[in-house]
């Protein structure tokens, strides 16, 4: 059915009982009915609050919506008419998930599902009056039932600050044949009725703009290793964030507090206890037990990892932990080990429990309320109170805030407690920490605090885990231990992880996913839960997740097992925009070949319904990155849609700043200016690519405003002072906080050229010619106040108190000359600092700066250079096992651990090399708008051959390959679509024969 027959909207937005935003719901809808004649076409319309999943009798159908704007939130349609029978009785299944937060991804609205399904049946001459008749309509309403999964636990912890929520999945306390019609849901409410399309918060609704994503299963290489390990006797996941953040889940902005969390730690003898800290989420917190506070050389583990293990006497013990501090909502990740029984309790909450096993009683209860299948498990007494907060204050980087008071005279005076009984006078600050912000199945502390590991014997047959084959891998029952097996996929992936298993009832099973390792060492995934939990019902079962996750390897540990299991299988459904390998390369050089793939595969990797940074630790769409990303995604893919659905998100943020945000749609609302002069370049070159004079007309306005308001920014030498995030690069040169960034002038003086270009091609030569006009200003003021005379480059800054940057960078210098800031001896300079930087330059940190050094190599005609240098900065990526591009370099300067490479190890903003090797050395690139006109240019640099294809914009692609013949002969071949005008240029110090096939 085509969208220009579709009915309108006559469905209305349904919800349950309960709050209309609860945090972390899993909430099921259900409609059951029978189509009386054939159905010729049906289309389903869908959208939900936050996201869905579909079925339609068991059948999974596809997930939603896009990430959008609460003012155009997106709808997905699908055709099922193949899976409509005629007298049969059909269900409509979907599952929403809603957040009740917001994320870097979302913006907290209400949960909320909206469907329509349109029908058309193949006798038309039937009388149009119901769903008998010749064309007829479902919509959701109050006949749909709906009930809360209970087989997710809602109090699962926040996957990191970016993202919403780990999954914990309990099999036995749900059906899943909750989506077949067969399926009794006599039990389930009534749904409630919202209000119809463009009620609050939904205001605009408008279809989906790009194609579905993909999902296609993919199968691991081998299993790495199999261990028995111990984790510690308890631990716990604390979203300190969520307690104490103002108008907590409504934005996701960082937020600093002056706090404690407090407990009452009860040994039932003389003990060691070991207080864990794997992960406590960029809050350090200062412990004191009994009074006395530790310091830093009391504590083993290396960092952010921190352990502190004291001799306790028997009986009771105040833990007090000054949590003070900037969190973004990262859990705070806190765990508990002792030879010796021992119980936690929140200070002024009544005893209650026996002291059994060295862990909670509750606890205990509770796994044994599973293994029976029981679900009202008897709630947990609090373990820890939170006492405060004393202040608390949200941050916005682009806006004024003030410091945060840690002068409170409670707070200082409670430090000084030494038991329980002195916290009685500051009652009034004392409450438990219970539902929601507490996460006591901590799977990602458990994966990597191991108080014992052993590592075992590996039977061939366990490799049968990761074959699909109807063979099962055994996982064996360890005494006092579990079981670890450690899964290889041979390369990243995104998407979601599934699995197969026959097991015993409660037998629990933890995945947790991470990127590297070497020799042993796991770079474990910090501020980052990567997990998911799994509690077995009895026999073979299998789950998909519902949470996309990026990794390369998978740990997967059995605990509680009462039997051995039988794993038949473990994938990963690969899930990434929708493109073909249109783009190739090869060349002389087999180590630029492996460079080039590995670029191609992590850009599409972080291709979803948006670019993304990455797609482990943030899946967040970065509008910087984005512009690097969308050249390389021309080269290898041709891929046009994403690229425009990513510049027309960023106006959205406009209620936020005009500035528009650096990452959308997103609650944290945050500026680097960089980030938002990128944008507008990307604009420009998405009209050269694709010649849509369209698309420059209607994001002109958008364009044009934000630029005024940054013009609004100029000192009184004319240059932009900012105060707030001026990122450029990882990297330790200046780029303060508050003062004049060189750089950032420099970029905002090319914007200011490119804002014109576009206003001039949509009509507005007004503002065109003062954009120019003011372009010109801000190059005679860096000209007059940036450039250090004494030390003959560019300062990095000009610091708050007038002063130069001490340092001097490579970053500042590339920018300078790419923006076109230099001319006679300077520009030599320059070209000098960049073909061969002094020593005391800071270094380029990331491939992400390195992309626009290459850029300037290109226009310096240096791509000897550039080609080294890709050779040496992505070659230490192959050297260590690389399948994506890493987001730093080693020599950044951010790690103190020389075994940590990189934080992500799949970041698109790197991923360089793709379009560079193209555009340059195969020598493809458009020589006007829409590349009606292509010129080729290839560039040997040393290499005897090259060939390879580029992705034309309206279709089909250009074919080059080129070889080096003697010493000064060049043999190009050059097949193009026949309407594409193509133009050569000869290589200096080569003849070219060129043949067209």
């Amino acid at each position: 059915m085509s969208q220009s027959v579709v009915p309108e909207w006559q469905a209305a937005w349904i919800w349950g009982s309960g709050e209309p935003s609860p945090r972390n719901e899993w909430r099921c809808f259900r409609r059951t009915f029978t189509p009386g004649s054939p159905v010729r076409a049906a289309s389903l319309r869908i959208s939900a609050d936050s996201r869905y999943v579909l079925y339609v009798d068991g059948k999974p159908i596809g997930r939603g919506p896009v990430r959008s704007w609460p003012s155009d939130w997106a709808y997905d349609e699908y055709e099922i008419g193949h899976l409509l029978k005629a007298e049969q009785e059909c269900v409509i299944a979907v599952l929403v998930m809603h957040y009740g937060i917001s994320t870097f991804q979302y913006i907290r609205g209400r949960g909320g599902l909206l469907l329509q399904l349109d029908m058309q049946n193949a006798d038309e001459s039937l009388a149009p009056t119901s769903q008998n008749g010749a064309a007829w309509s479902l919509v959701t309403d109050a006949s749909w039932k709906t009930a809360v999964h209970q087989g997710h636990d809602a109090n699962s912890s926040r996957i990191s600050c970016q993202m919403a929520f780990t999954e914990i999945v309990d099999a036995g306390k749900w059906d899943d044949r909750w989506v077949t019609a067969a399926y009794d849901d006599s039990g389930w409410e009534q749904a409630s009725v919202i209000g119809p399309v463009g009620v609050e918060p939904w205001t605009g609704l408008v279809p989906r703009d790009i194609p579905f994503l993909t999902e296609e299963p993919i199968y691991p290489s081998r299993v790495e290793s199999m261990c028995g390990v111990q984790p510690s006797a308890w631990g716990a996941v604390i979203d300190l964030y969520g307690m104490m953040s103002p108008n907590s889940g409504y934005h996701a902005n960082n937020t600093a507090f002056c706090a404690y969390l407090a407990a009452r730690v009860t040994l039932a003898e003389a003990g060691a206890f070991t207080i864990g800290l794997p992960d406590s989420g960029r809050v350090d917190p200062l412990i004191r037990i009994d009074g006395h506070l530790y310091e830093s050389k009391d504590y083993a583990g290396e960092h952010p990892e921190r352990y502190l293990t004291v001799a306790l006497e028997g009986g009771e013990h105040l833990l007090l932990m000054d949590v003070t501090g900037v969190s973004h909502g990262h859990g705070f990740h806190i765990g508990f080990d002792s030879e010796v029984p021992f119980r936690l309790q929140a200070v002024g909450v009544q005893e209650d429990g026996a002291l059994e096993g060295g862990v909670l009683a509750a606890v205990k209860a509770e796994k044994g309320a599973a293994v029976a299948g029981e679900s009202g498990v008897k709630p947990h007494t609090p373990e820890f109170s939170l006492i405060g907060p004393f202040d608390a204050v949200a941050i916005v980087d682009h806006q004024p805030t003030r410091l945060l008071n840690r002068e409170h005279p409670d707070y200082q005076a409670i430090r000084q407690a030494a038991s329980a009984s002195d916290l009685k006078p500051f009652v009034a600050w004392i409450r438990p920490v219970d539902t929601p912000f507490i996460n006591r199945n901590d799977v990602f502390a458990a994966c990597v605090w191991k108080k014992a590991q052993t590592k075992l014997p590996m039977p061939a047959s366990l490799q049968q885990a990761v074959i699909a084959s109807p063979d099962a891998a055994v996982l064996p029952v360890l005494e006092e231990m579990d079981t670890e097996i450690v899964i290889d996929f041979g390369r990243e992936l995104s998407g979601y992880l599934a699995f197969e298993v026959d097991a015993a009832a409660g037998t629990v099973i933890d995945l947790y996913g991470f990127e590297f390792m070497k020799d042993g060492w796991r770079q474990h995934t910090y501020q980052l839960d990567n997990t998911l939990r799994y509690r077995c019902r009895e026999g073979r079962q299998s789950y998909a997740s519902y949470i996309r996750r990026g990794l390369r390897y998978l740990a997967l540990t059995v605990r509680e097992a009462a039997r051995p299991v039988r794993l038949y299988e473990a994938k990963m459904i690969q899930s990434n925009f929708p493109v073909a390998n249109i783009g190739s390369f090869q060349c002389s050089d087999a180590l630029l070949n492996e460079i080039w793939s590995i670029s191609r595969d992590t850009t599409r990797l972080c291709m979803e319904d948006t670019f993304v940074d990455c797609p482990a630790y943030e899946q967040a769409y970065w509008v910087g990155d984005a512009r690097n990303e969308a050249l390389v995604g021309y080269y290898a893919f041709g891929a046009k849609e994403i690229v425009e659905r990513c510049l027309k998100l960023v106006p959205g943020s406009d209620f936020q700043t005009p500035l528009y945000a650096d990452q959308v749609p997103s609650g944290w609302n945050s500026v680097i200016p960089n980030w938002t002069f990128f944008w507008v370049t990307a604009c420009f070159e998405y009209y050269h690519y694709t010649g849509r004079d369209s698309f420059l007309s209607g994001i002109w306005p958008h364009v044009k405003r934000t630029m005024e308001q940054y013009l609004k920014y100029m000192d009184e030498r004319g240059l932009f002072s900012f105060e707030g995030w001026n990122l450029l690069d990882w990297a330790p040169f200046e780029q303060p906080h508050a003062g004049v960034v060189t750089p950032q002038n420099m970029f905002l003086r090319r914007t200011l050229c490119h804002a014109a270009e576009i206003g001039a091609i949509a009509g507005d030569q007004e503002s065109a010619a003062r954009f120019r006009e003011e372009a010109a200003k801000l190059k005679t003021s860096i000209h007059a106040y940036l450039w250090d005379e004494t030390r003959q480059a560019y300062a990095d800054c000009i610091r708050r108190d007038g002063s130069f940057s001490e340092t001097l960078s490579a970053q500042t210098q590339v920018v300078a000359y790419l923006c076109d800031m230099a001319e006679g001896e300077r520009l030599e300079k320059l070209t000098s600092y960049i073909l061969d930087p002094p020593h005391s330059f800071v270094k380029i940190g990331s491939p992400f700066m390195s992309f626009f050094y290459y850029e300037a190599l290109a226009r310096m005609g240096r791509l000897d250079v550039m080609l080294n240098d890709i050779r040496e900065s992505y070659g230490i990526m192959i050297e260590n096992g690389a399948t994506a591009c890493w987001e730093m370099y080693p020599w950044s300067g951010l790690f103190e651990d020389p075994r940590m490479l990189t934080r992500s190890h799949c970041h698109a903003w790197s991923a360089g090399p793709a379009y560079f090797l193209g555009a340059y050395i195969l020598g493809v690139q458009g020589a006007s708008p829409g590349w009606a006109k292509i010129k080729v240019a290839p560039h040997p640099c040393g290499l005897k051959r090259a060939s390879g294809s580029v992705p034309h914009p309206d279709g089909g692609r250009i074919d080059v390959s080129w070889r080096i013949e003697g010493k000064e002969r060049i043999v190009l071949f050059i097949a193009a679509p026949p309407e594409v005008d193509v133009e050569t240029e000869t290589p200096e110090g080569y003849d070219m024969k060129v043949e067209f096939l």
